[in-house]
């Protein structure tokens, strides 16, 4: 069995968190998005929901100053307890950082004058729920700016991914990863229709994109953001007997796809949303 298919990730490995880059590769383009449309300010209470690894809660911190105070959250305990290093080495004083969830936000009524979060509302458990709390803690007219990677995010794996399952008659396989894709990344009109519906007004939608590039299948599955925050979702669509015949076969189809395009490609398209707390 390829030793990608035995990988698994221990979110609990503290010698593993130690040596996830200071800026992850993934969340960097996303993150440099918000802090270009974030409005700073003197004097303001931020929160940045899904704070992980401190990027960009850190960031955020140090460009808004010590006139004010910028709180993070994130269920992760391990990447909290980096984030908190990270924020003693630094020597930063205007921030704390807190473990739980966007669910349930450890703070009273319009406390905050800004609320971000880095591609990490689209991973709560219950994003209704988050979204309300997250009007709910905001000030009137509060800033509330988020990113998120859309639903063809990676479009052209997915679309090898369901043309090997459906060869293999793997029918109820497609419905799973359909739904995984949904889960992780629903529609924009569906989002725009929720963050409306719960007290934001929406100010401005900013589309992008970058790219991932590898130089064959195996390379990609490989690759350490693949291995560590895409492999596990994919994986567990797929049942013991199929999952290794799938999978050789995944890769041998985008190894062909690098012959002949030179590379494999991955986009991934997203969206950065300004929003304001309604009066």
């Amino acid at each position: 069995m390829k030793k990608y298919l035995t990988h698994s990730f221990n979110t609990d490995d503290a010698e593993l968190i130690s040596v996830i880059d200071e800026l992850p590769l993934w969340s960097a383009p996303f993150g440099l998005k918000l802090l270009d449309t974030i409005k700073l300010s003197h004097n303001i209470k931020a929160l940045d929901i899904g704070c992980g690894l401190g990027f960009p809660v850190i960031e955020l911190a140090q460009r808004l100053g010590d006139t004010s105070k910028v709180f993070g959250i994130d269920p992760w305990e391990k990447a909290t307890e980096r984030t908190l290093f990270k924020i003693k080495k630094y020597g930063i004083n205007n921030v704390e950082i807190i473990q739980g969830i966007a669910e349930e936000l450890p703070f009273e009524d319009s406390f905050f004058d800004l609320i971000v979060s880095n591609n990490g509302i689209n991973n709560v458990q219950n994003m209704e729920l988050a979204l309300s709390e997250c009007a709910r803690v905001s000030k009137p007219n509060a800033q509330f700016v988020i990113t998120l990677n859309l639903e063809d995010t990676m479009i052209e794996f997915y679309q090898v991914f369901e043309k090997v399952l459906e060869n293999n008659n793997l029918n109820s396989e497609i419905v799973k990863m359909k739904e995984q894709i949904y889960f992780k990344r629903k529609p924009l009109s569906e989002m725009k229709e929720l963050i409306t519906s719960i007290g934001f007004r929406i100010i401005n939608i900013q589309h992008d994109k970058f790219y991932l590039r590898f130089v064959d299948g195996l390379t990609m599955f490989n690759h350490s953001l693949i291995k560590y925050w895409f492999l596990d979702g994919w994986k567990s669509i797929l049942d013991g007997v199929h999952l290794e015949k799938i999978f050789n076969e995944v890769e041998t189809e985008l190894n062909d796809i690098a012959k002949e395009k030179g590379e494999i490609l991955l986009t991934v398209p997203f969206v950065t949303i300004d929003c304001r707390k309604d009066k």
